[in-house]
């Protein structure tokens, strides 16, 4: 694990490592650290994507009030959750997580062509483009404008836990 960290700075003591997934690959943070302080400490700054333009993002607060840094993570089948702030959530042995907003992957985003493209896409710009015909708004426009438009994705399993 390559340290970032400063030996003997900081408000928390040191803790026992944790493993964790990020994007299917195995991150050593320590005790205590969030998914964001683990991320930084191993050298990785981005963590997402932007909705519209894809655009590289990473973690610019500490706390909840994050705009950037969403993640969804996953606790087993139907115990998933979107849009999670990578700066509250706690690493924990086995906590999956994954970067939002990108395909095939947060390294390399094709959707980032939409960042070149910026001038076909002001805002709005679909109010007026999928108006017809009208038969492609449910088969074709709607699913991909939800696809581009990103964050996480809600869970397809069903729920196993019971609510009172």
């Amino acid at each position: 694990m390559t340290e970032f960290r400063l030996s003997g700075r900081g408000r928390k003591p040191a803790g026992r490592p944790v493993r964790f997934t990020f994007d299917n690959e195995v991150i050593e943070g320590r005790e205590g650290d969030t998914v964001a302080a683990a991320l930084l400490a191993n050298g990785r700054h981005l963590m997402g994507r932007s909705f519209k333009y894809h655009r590289p993002r990473g973690a610019v607060t500490a706390g909840s009030e994050e705009p950037n840094a969403l993640i969804g993570t996953r606790r087993g089948p139907g115990r998933a959750e979107p849009n999670t702030r990578a700066t509250v959530q706690e690493i924990y042995p086995g906590l999956a997580t994954e970067s939002q907003n990108r395909w095939p992957r947060l390294g390399f985003d094709l959707g980032a062509v939409n960042d070149r493209l910026y001038m076909l896409f002001s805002a709005g710009f679909y109010y007026k483009t999928f108006m017809w015909p009208r038969s492609f708004w449910d088969k074709l426009y709607e699913p991909m404008i939800r696809r581009a438009a990103g964050l996480g994705r809600a869970p397809s399993e069903t729920d196993p836990d019971s609510y009172a």
